[in-house]
């Protein structure tokens, strides 16, 4: 029988630099789990990708970030020696991260009114795989029995 409490996300981006709001994808896995407290660990196992919390009520800050990103902190420079030429998109995402750790609190994802988890892709189109792993806490797991 398969683990309810890991799951694996394919996400497919549109863009070369692009959020991807994975908010509701994520509360599924959780849901699915039937773990009411507890934590919801996150992975990305690619390198030209990232994941982040950030606003998820404005489109404009996704924007602004990527903006950010690319013009500023990550351009692209002829001194990069990468071959593929997405060395950008390498900086990008070991500077945002490719983990969460995010608390559950009665079976819901704990997030600030306006924040989201955003798949923040940095070398696309591409499919991407987010792995969903939820820890119960031990002292909820044993009152529910």
């Amino acid at each position: 029988m398969p683990n309810p409490t890991i799951q694996t996300l394919s996400i497919s981006t549109q863009a070369v630099r692009q959020f991807v709001d994975i908010t509701d994808s994520v509360q599924s896995v959780v849901t699915r789990s039937g773990v009411r407290d507890g934590m919801c660990f996150l992975f990305l196992p690619h390198t030209t990708a990232a994941l982040t919390l950030n606003e998820n009520w404005d489109p404009e800050v996704p924007s602004d970030i990527l903006h950010t990103l690319g013009t500023r902190t990550a351009p692209a420079d002829p001194a990069h020696q990468h071959r593929e030429g997405n060395s950008p998109a390498h900086v990008i995402s070991s500077l945002i991260g490719a983990h969460l750790f995010l608390l559950v609190d009665s079976g819901k994802l704990l997030l600030g009114s306006w924040q989201g988890v955003f798949l923040v892709e940095c070398d696309g189109p591409r499919t991407r795989r987010v792995v969903v792993k939820i820890l119960e806490d031990q002292a909820s797991g044993e009152s529910a029995r």
